[in-house]
Order: C-alpha cells, then sequence, then structure tokens
C-alpha cells in the first residue's frame, strides 16, 4: 500500500483505538466505514462494505488515528451516514468479483461504440463494476454537458446492469488510469492525493523555472501537481531578494541581471550584456539601488568609487605578506637543500674531466722487459717552465704509486735494477703484443663516462711515438 502509519509506534492505548477505517477501490478511490464487529482488521485485508445498492470489496489502507486525522483533512463528519464493514472477504467472495472485473475491458470497448453510433462529444475513461455485479459505474470527461439519457437506455438493456454515469476532470482521469511520472514513482493522483487544487504559471516563475509547456505538464496534459509542493518555500525566501526593474547603473556602465538564487541570497549581473557574469550579494544591490535612486552613479558593483579599489588591493597585498611570513620558515632549509645540491654536482664532474686530462697527457711506450720511457724531445718540451714541471713530476710520483704508467713530457723516478733511458730516441717504437692489450684496457675504463665533454691535448705535451704522423 501507498500509505504509512507513523503512529503505529507512539503506544496508543487500545481502548481509544478509532473504529473507522480507510479502504482503496479501484482507482485511487478512498471511502470510510465504521467497523462496528470490532474486526482483527491488517492493512491490506480485503473486505466487503455496505453501499447504497449492495455490496462491494475493498482493500484497509489506514486505520486508528491517522484516520481521524483524515477525516478532518477532509471535512467528513462522524455520524449515522457512514457506512459499515459486513466481515473479511472469502474465497467466494472474491472469485464473484473477479467474474464482475473481467467484463469490464468489453463493456468499455462496446460503450465507446454506441457513443460513436449516438454522436456524443465526450471520452470513457473507465468502468468499475460492484463485486455483486449488480451495478456498473461509467466515468467520462467532456468538455461541455451532455445530454446521455438515450445512452443509459442502451446500455442498461444490452448489459443487464444498472448504469451510473460519473464525469471526472482531467487529473482524475490520470489518475484512474495510473502510471510513472518523470521522478520515477507512481503518480501522486492514483496514491495519495485526493483534492486537487488549480496550478498556474506563476508557480514556475516563482521556482526560476523554464516555462516549457512540454517538462510543466503532466500525463493529464495539465500543469504537475508537485508545483504546488515547494512554493510556499520559494515564497518565503523571495521576500528579501529585491525587485529589480532597471538596470543598475555604474560608471562601467548598466548592469543587467541573469540569474538569482533565491536560497543563498545572490545575484549575477553583467555589463552591456558581455559572457562575464559578476556576483553580488542581495544587500549589495540594495546599496547600489538606493544610490541610483538618489542620482547617482556607483564606480563598480563591487565598491562605490575608484579609492575603494586601492584600499581592497592594500588588504590583499596584505594578506600576501602574511602569507609569506607563515612560509618563510621553510624556505632556508630548500635553499640549504639546493646549495648542497650544487656542491656536490660540480665535484662528480671534476672527476672525468681530470680522467680525460691525465688521459690526453698520458703517451704511453711499453718494451718488453723495462719500464716506459720517454724520447728526449718531450723531456725538452718539458723544460719550459719549471712550475709545469713539477707539477707533472707530483703527477707521475703518485701514478707509480698507484701503478699507473708516467705521464709523457715528465722524467720518471728511478728504481733500483731500473736501466737507463736511450739517450738517442728512436723513430719507431711498437708495442709488445702483450702489453698492448692492457693498453687497451686502460684507454677503455678511461673512456667508459659516456657524454662528458673531453678537453684536447696541452700545448706543451709532446708528440705521440704510435701516431701514424712519425711514420
Amino acid at each position: 500500500m501507498n500509505s504509512f502509519d507513523w503512529l503505529s509506534h507512539m503506544g496508543i492505548p487500545e481502548v481509544d483505538t478509532f473504529d473507522i477505517v480507510e479502504v482503496k477501490f479501484k482507482g485511487g478511490r478512498k471511502d470510510y466505514y465504521r467497523n462496528v464487529d470490532f474486526l482483527s482488521l491488517t492493512t491490506g485485508d480485503p473486505v466487503v462494505v455496505d453501499v447504497p445498492s449492495g455490496h462491494h470489496i475493498g482493500y484497509v489502507s489506514l486505520q486508528g488515528e491517522l484516520v481521524r486525522l483524515q477525516m478532518q483533512k477532509r471535512k467528513i463528519k462522524n455520524d449515522d451516514e457512514i457506512l459499515r464493514i459486513y466481515r473479511i472477504a472469502t474465497e467466494k467472495d472474491i472469485e464473484k468479483w473477479t467474474e464482475a472485473k473481467n467484463r469490464e475491458i468489453p463493456t468499455l470497448y462496446r460503450c465507446k461504440q454506441i457513443v460513436d453510433e449516438l454522436g456524443l462529444k465526450m471520452k470513457m475513461s473507465d468502468i468499475e463494476y460492484q463485486a455483486d455485479n449488480s451495478k456498473a459505474t461509467f466515468y467520462y470527461s467532456a468538455d461541455e454537458r451532455v445530454d446521455f439519457r438515450e445512452l443509459i437506455k442502451v446500455l442498461a438493456g444490452e448489459f443487464r446492469i444498472r448504469v451510473e454515469m460519473r464525469q471526472i476532470s482531467l487529473r482524475q482521469e490520470a489518475g484512474r488510469i495510473g502510471g510513472l511520472g518523470v521522478c520515477g514513482r507512481e503518480l501522486c493522483c492514483s496514491t495519495w492525493l485526493v483534492d486537487f487544487k488549480n496550478v498556474s504559471t506563476s508557480a514556475a516563475r516563482y521556482q526560476n523555472l523554464s516555462l516549457n509547456p512540454g517538462k510543466l505538464s503532466g500525463q493529464c496534459g495539465r500543469l504537475k501537481c508537485c508545483l504546488n509542493y515547494e512554493l510556499d518555500t520559494y515564497m518565503d525566501a523571495i521576500k528579501d531578494i529585491p525587485q529589480i526593474e532597471r538596470p543598475l547603473m555604474t560608471e562601467s556602465g548598466p548592469a543587467k541581471l541573469q540569474k538569482t538564487d533565491i536560497f543563498r541570497k545572490m545575484m549575477w549581473f553583467s555589463y552591456n550584456n558581455e559572457n562575464d557574469w559578476h556576483s553580488i550579494t542581495c544587500e549589495r544591490v540594495k546599496e547600489i539601488l538606493e544610490i541610483n535612486q538618489k542620482g547617482k552613479k556607483v564606480f563598480n558593483l563591487q565598491v562605490n568609487e575608484a579609492s575603494d579599489i586601492e584600499d581592497l588591493a592594500a588588504k590583499s597585498t596584505r594578506e600576501l605578506e602574511l602569507l609569506d611570513k607563515k612560509f618563510s620558515s621553510n624556505t632556508p632549509n630548500k635553499k640549504k637543500r639546493k646549495s648542497r645540491n650544487k656542491n656536490r654536482g660540480p665535484k662528480s664532474e671534476n672527476v672525468p674531466q681530470k680522467a680525460s686530462e691525465s688521459n690526453s697527457n698520458q703517451n704511453i711506450n711499453p718494451t718488453q722487459g723495462q719500464d716506459n720511457k720517454q724520447p728526449k724531445a718531450s723531456q725538452n718540451q718539458g723544460n719550459d717552465s719549471r712550475s709545469k714541471k713539477n707539477r707533472n713530476k707530483n703527477r707521475n710520483r703518485n701514478r707509480n704509486q698507484k701503478g699507473g704508467p708516467p705521464i709523457q713530457g715528465t722524467n720518471p723516478p728511478k728504481r733500483q735494477g731500473d736501466k737507463k733511458p736511450n739517450p738517442k730516441p728512436t723513430a719507431e717504437a711498437k708495442p709488445v703484443a702483450g702489453e698492448s692489450k692492457k693498453m687497451d684496457q686502460v684507454k677503455n675504463k678511461e673512456r667508459k663516462p659516456a657524454g662528458k665533454r673531453k678537453f684536447p691535448p696541452r700545448k706543451n705535451q709532446g708528440p705521440n711515438p704510435n701516431s701514424p704522423e712519425n711514420e
């Protein structure tokens, strides 16, 4: 069922239980009946009720104190006119009722044919048979008054029943047929809505809805009843919003209203129909309207005079300074870290440079069974400056201590067992096969760092005895 008893958990004493029950029939029609025999009923039970001409079957939809409130809302008096409930429907009662319901659709089609034959301007919507199969109620809709006396005679003679004609509105017609709304729920008019109120287009205007009849109209073709649900809330919120009949006058140009947020109390304006919208509060709009009524203009929507902009700029700069002071404690650490990284970077880069310098200064000339020897030409060129000669000697000493070859252009220190160097330089010095491999390995190790810059040989370096030019 589409109703919820929100008073069931209140713990109302059973002695004061209201004895009237709400019963629902086909098409959402509801009526009230008295439980004279105090039957133990629950929501959804089929019951047999008394009607003016026989009996009918319906379902219990509400009982208890909620029924009292609904009767007060619908202005129904608790008097002797309220009919009684006979009993809970049995299987035989339900079988007879289903047989009567099966006659509704064929009767509706035949009734439409008779209406067309008689030429009546009316639309047949629905038919409801009583459970005792003795009476049928025909629901129709029409724009004007219709003389259906001849129609009643034809229907009574053909179907052998008592006929009752009842005119309904388009909203009631949609409620009887039923369906789903755009919200995804069952129609309000077919579930709980009983009283239909007039809905005007002003309800859509107050709620800032687009006046599109395709979206605002329901399945009945009229404006949706749900437009009235939140109308009172919008009416209360609109009281604090100023009415704008003309654009706001500013030195930047006339500002026209583009949008209004009723609940946030914000309004959007644009200068000279531009695409950029500027939002201001309703209080600010009232201030501008008062200034414009005096025949004055404001500088823009935010400030009244140009000097106020400078105050806003100074205020913003102060806020930025406060932010800088707030985050200034973290900046020195970052600078220190960056300086450490900078100091580490060049050291790592200097290592391959020295290696390349030493590689460019090295000219190895090995012989079998002897240490490396130097020609006289390199010694003569190395004696140009004493400072360079001493520097090369220190390098050669460190080199010999580590086990590396001496640098060309310097006099290697004499060791015990070493032979004296040849006084005359040889034209060609061919390396031994065993030591040439060691030389290649040393060169390959020094050439490992890829992408590093290789420096040219120094000016005071001697000739390379292994170069093809010497040949």
